[in-house]
C-alpha cells in the first residue's frame, strides 16, 4: 500500500518543513503511479488518523508510515474523490475532529493571479491578506501572501502551535503570492507567516503586510479580522464632496491621538471616547477638518506613528477598525472632514515588518545608496517594482474608499523625489539620464493621486514637500504630481523665524513676511503649523515669541491674525490654539490646566473666532488659490513693521487685514482702501476678551477723501500694539 504513498524525500522535506509545494501530496488526491485515491495527512501530535464522511461515518484509518506525523492511506481505485473531515486522536487518548486544510481548493482566481502580476490589482485588500470566509461549504480564514522568492511560507498561531511545517502555502505560479484557506478559525486569531528564505533560512516571524488589525503593540502579531464592518451613516457626506476644493474654507486641527487628552490617571482614552471629545472641541473652535498623525499600525510609539509597519491596520491602541470606522463616521456626522498623515517613504526595519520579507531585499532596494534613509534608519520603498507600488496604492485606496478618510495628507514627499535627498556625493545613484530626481517615485505618485481620484471621488491628497519641485499640485494630466495641496514649508520657516525677533530688528527682516508672496499661487498651499514646529528642542508656539509675558501672547495672537488673513488653508497642530507653555511630549496629555488662565483662554477664543470669520467671509478663502484674491496695501512699511493687504472674493466684496508687529501703538496710520464708506472692525487680536490691551477703532472706521497706496479712497485707523485687525466694508 505504501507505494502509492509520496517519495521519501518529499515525505522528509515536508515533515521537515522545506517542501515548497505540499498541496501536491497531502490531502486527497490520485497517486500518478497507481491510479488510486490516496489522502496524506501531516498530523505530528496525532497517534491515529480517520478519514470520515460528511456524515461521520469512517471510510478509512490512515496509517502512520513514521514516528513523526506523516498519515497515508488508500481509498480505492474506483473511488471518486469526496468531501471529507478528519478525526484524530493523540497518544493521550484525547479524540477530535477537522476538516484538512489540504481538502480545499484555491481561494485566488486567473484574474487575480493576472492583476496581481502586472501590479494593477487596486483593491488587492479584497484578495490578500486574512479572510475569515466561507469556502466550499466550509467556515475559516484564507490566507494570501506576496513572497516570490520565499522557498516555503507558512501561516502559523496558537490554532497550529506555532508550527510551520502545519499549514504550509500553495504557491501560485508566476505571481509570487501564496495561499491557504485554513478551516475552523475566524475573526481574533493572532497570526503571523513563516518564510522559508530564497536562500533556505528561516526568516523571523512576519506580520502580514496586508493584515487589516494587529495586537496591541509592543507586541507584534496579526490579527485575523477582514475588511471593516460598518454600517456607514455618512454616504451624504460623501456625495457631498466636491473634487475641486480650493475655493473651500480648509482649517485642519492636527491631532495625535494618542496625547491630545488622556484619561484622569493618564490612561490612552479609546477610539470612542476620543470621538466624543474632539467633535464637542472642533465644533467649539470651529476647524473644518481633523488630520491625525499615522494611524496606521506602528510598533514604537516614539515615532509617533511614522515608521508603520501595518499599511493596512488603524492602529489598535484606541480600539478595533470598527471602532475607528465608527469614528470617522461621527466626524462626518458633526460635519468635520478627517485627514489622516500616510507614509509611504520609508518603513521601519523591525524584524517582524517588511525588511528583506521573503530572505531578499523585496519591498526594499538592496543597495543601500537607493534603499536606506540615513536620517531615520528606515528603509527605503522600491517605487519601481510594480508589486510593492501596487501594495501602496492599495493602501492608500484602502483609507479613502473603506474607511471614507476624506484626504492623505502624504508624508515626506522631498524624500521621496530626489535620489540624493540628505545624502552626501557619493552616495547616491543617478536616475538613467544622470539627473537626481527618483523617477520611479515620481511616477508612483502620480500613480497614487491618480488612482485615490478614480476610486474615492472627492478625496483629497496633500503633500508634504519642502522643495521647489515643480507642479506639486498641478493635475498629472498638466505634468504634475497630482495632488490637491501642498504644505507651504516656506512660508512656515519664514514667517517663524520673523516672529522669534525682538521687534527691534524686525525691520532688517521685513521681506520674509512678504516673500510668501512673490510664490502664493504656484501651487495650492495648505500654512502649516505643525508638530514638527513644537518638538526637538525647537519649544512651543508660544515658547518662541520674543518679549515678556504679555508680548509673547500678543505677538502669538497677531501671528496667528496674519496666518489667517493670508491666502491658504490652515493647520494647527493641538495645543497651539491655546498657547502650550511647554514643547509637545508624545507620552502626556495636553496642558488642558492652561485654560484656567485668561491669557491662554485668550488665544483659543481668537482660534476660535478667526475660524468663524473665515468659514464666514468668501474673501478669506474663495479665492485662497488665485491670485487675483490678494492685493497688497502696503507691503514695504518695514520701519514701522506693518503689513496691510486685502483679500477679495467672487463678489468684490473685499476685507482689508492690517498688521502692527511692534509692540507700539499706532494711532492715525493712514491705510489706502477700495471702497468709500464705513468699514466694520470685524477682528482684532488685541481686543481685551483676548487678553489683550483693547486697543482698536471703536468697531468702525471711515474711509473717504484722498486715495493712497493706489486705492481711490483711505482711512485713519489706530493699530493695536503686536495686534492684527481685519476691516469689511459695510
Amino acid at each position: 500500500m505504501w507505494d502509492s504513498a509520496p517519495p521519501a524525500a518529499d515525505i522528509e522535506a515536508i515533515l521537515r518543513g522545506h517542501h515548497g509545494d505540499p498541496f501536491r501530496y497531502l490531502g486527497m488526491s490520485r497517486a500518478t503511479e497507481t491510479d488510486t485515491l490516496v489522502v496524506n495527512v501531516f498530523a505530528p501530535d496525532a497517534s491515529d488518523v480517520e478519514v470520515l464522511d460528511l456524515d461521520g461515518k469512517s471510510v478509512c484509518e490512515l496509517d502512520l508510515i513514521n514516528n513523526e506525523g506523516f498519515f497515508h492511506g488508500v481509498l480505492g481505485t474506483k473511488m471518486k474523490a469526496f468531501p471529507y473531515r478528519l478525526r484524530l486522536r493523540n497518544p493521550q487518548g484525547h479524540v477530535w475532529e477537522m476538516h484538512d486544510p489540504y481538502a480545499f481548493g484555491p481561494v485566488l482566481g486567473e484574474m487575480d493571479e493576472y492583476l496581481l502580476g502586472e501590479g494593477r490589482h487596486e483593491e488587492i485588500y479584497r484578495r490578500l491578506g486574512a479572510h475569515p470566509m466561507t469556502h466550499e461549504g466550509v467556515e475559516g480564514t484564507s490566507f494570501a501572501v506576496w513572497a516570490p522568492n520565499a522557498r516555503r511560507v507558512s501561516v502559523v498561531g496558537h490554532f497550529n502551535a506555532w508550527d510551520g511545517r502545519r499549514h504550509s502555502m500553495r504557491r501560485r505560479g508566476a505571481t509570487g503570492v501564496w495561499e491557504i484557506f485554513v478551516p475552523g478559525i475566524g475573526k481574533g486569531e493572532i497570526y503571523k507567516y513563516e518564510i522559508l528564505g530564497a536562500y533556505g533560512h528561516l526568516q523571523p516571524l512576519k506580520a502580514d503586510p496586508l493584515g487589516f488589525a494587529a495586537q496591541v503593540p509592543p507586541e507584534t502579531a496579526s490579527v485575523v479580522h477582514g475588511l471593516v464592518r460598518h454600517e456607514w451613516s455618512d454616504s451624504g457626506w460623501i456625495e457631498a464632496r466636491r473634487p475641486d476644493q480650493r475655493a473651500d474654507p480648509i482649517s485642519i486641527y492636527e491631532v495625535h491621538l494618542e496625547s491630545w487628552r488622556r484619561g484622569g490617571n493618564g490612561e490612552v482614552l479609546n477610539y470612542a471616547t476620543l470621538a466624543d471629545q474632539l467633535i464637542d472641541y472642533v465644533t467649539e473652535m470651529g476647524f473644518t477638518h481633523v488630520e491625525f498623525l499615522p494611524v496606521t499600525e506602528y510598533p514604537f510609539s516614539g515615532s509617533w506613528g511614522y515608521q508603520p509597519v501595518g499599511m493596512y491596520a488603524p492602529t489598535s491602541r484606541f480600539g478595533s477598525p470598527e471602532d475607528f470606522a465608527a469614528m470617522i463616521d461621527r466626524l462626518h456626522g458633526a460635519g468635520i472632514g478627517v485627514i489622516v498623515d500616510w507614509v509611504p517613504a520609508h518603513f521601519p526595519s523591525d524584524a517582524h515588518g517588511l525588511a528583506r520579507f521573503d530572505g531578499t531585499a523585496l519591498y526594499e532596494h538592496e543597495d543601500p545608496r537607493l534603499g536606506f534613509h540615513k536620517d531615520w534608519n528606515t528603509l527605503i520603498y522600491n517605487y519601481g517594482r510594480r508589486e510593492v507600488a501596487n501594495f501602496l496604492r492599495a493602501s492608500a485606496t484602502y483609507w479613502l474608499k473603506e474607511l471614507h478618510v476624506d484626504a492623505l495628507r502624504v508624508d515626506a514627499v522631498a524624500s521621496m523625489l530626489y535620489l540624493d535627498y540628505s545624502r552626501n556625493e557619493g552616495e547616491w545613484i543617478p536616475n538613467r539620464y544622470g539627473g537626481r530626481e527618483n523617477l520611479d517615485a515620481i511616477d508612483f505618485l502620480k500613480g497614487v493621486n491618480e488612482t485615490a481620484r478614480d476610486y474615492a471621488p472627492g478625496s483629497l491628497t496633500i503633500a508634504e514637500e519642502s522643495t521647489a519641485f515643480p507642479g506639486v499640485s498641478r493635475p498629472v494630466s498638466e505634468d504634475g504630481l497630482g495632488f490637491d495641496f501642498k504644505w507651504n514649508m516656506g512660508w512656515m520657516h519664514d514667517t517663524l523665524e520673523y516672529m522669534s525677533l525682538d521687534p527691534i530688528h524686525r525691520k532688517y527682516h521685513h521681506h520674509q513676511m512678504t516673500f510668501g508672496l512673490v510664490y502664493a499661487f504656484s501651487e495650492n498651499f495648505v500654512l502649516p503649523l505643525s508638530h514638527d514646529e513644537v518638538v526637538h528642542g525647537k519649544g512651543s508656539m508660544l515658547g518662541k515669541m520674543p518679549g515678556d509675558r504679555w508680548q509673547k501672547f500678543a505677538n502669538l495672537r497677531a501671528y496667528y491674525g496674519f496666518m489667517w488673513g493670508h491666502p491658504g488653508k490652515k493647520l494647527l497642530f493641538m495645543g497651539c490654539e491655546f498657547g502650550q507653555e511647554k514643547e509637545w511630549n508624545h507620552d502626556q496629555s495636553l496642558d488642558w490646566h492652561l485654560l484656567d488662565d485668561p491669557l491662554h483662554d485668550g488665544v483659543r477664543k481668537l482660534v476660535r473666532d478667526l475660524n468663524a470669520l473665515y468659514k464666514a467671509t468668501p474673501a478669506l478663502h474663495r479665492r485662497d488659490c488665485s491670485p487675483d484674491g490678494f492685493q497688497w496695501i502696503e507691503g514695504g512699511d518695514a520701519d514701522n513693521n506693518t503689513f496691510s493687504f486685502l483679500r477679495w472674493a467672487d463678489d468684490g466684496r473685499p476685507v482689508a487685514v492690517i498688521c502692527n508687529m511692534a509692540p507700539v501703538v499706532r494711532e492715525g496710520y493712514r491705510v489706502g482702501l477700495p471702497i468709500e464708506g464705513t468699514w466694520k472692525e470685524v477682528l482684532n487680536s488685541d481686543a481685551s476678551e483676548y487678553g489683550g490691551s483693547g486697543v482698536g477703532n471703536g468697531g468702525t472706521i471711515r474711509a473717504m477723501g484722498e486715495g493712497t497706496h493706489g486705492q481711490p479712497v483711505s482711512a485713519t485707523v489706530t493699530l493695536p500694539p503686536l495686534g492684527t485687525v481685519f476691516l469689511t466694508p459695510e
